[in-house]
């Protein structure tokens, strides 16, 4: 039996070494042979108070929003239920009432 690690992107067990690194070759995934695998860390979205954020939690605006592209606006303390949590410069995906779905930056939202 081979006492190679399983690759920790995909977790399948037909892992090689390449000189230093391991490599899977159903997911193309590389990684270094002295270091232990870990799992990657997970990105931390904060809230404008600083209480982290997650799926499905409920958040309240804290400033009014202007809505690009229309002449609507977001006021403060709108309710927004069942957020979900996504990467990039707008960091959370929802849906509004009254709006539809819209993406917010945590930063302008509070944890309910």
């Amino acid at each position: 039996m081979s006492s190679l690690p399983a690759c920790p992107a995909c977790g399948s067990g037909f892992t090689y070494q390449d000189g230093a690194l391991y490599v899977c070759p159903e997911c193309a995934h590389e990684w270094s042979g002295d270091a232990a695998p870990a799992e990657e860390a997970a990105r931390v979205v904060r809230d404008a108070n600083g209480n982290a954020l997650a799926d499905g939690d409920t958040v309240v605006v804290i400033k009014d929003l202007k809505v690009k592209g229309s002449s609507s606006v977001v006021k403060v303390g709108t309710k927004v239920k069942n957020i979900r949590l996504v990467d990039g410069d707008h960091d959370i995906d929802c849906k509004i009432d009254g709006f539809g779905a819209m993406q917010l930056k945590s930063e302008f939202v509070k944890k309910a």
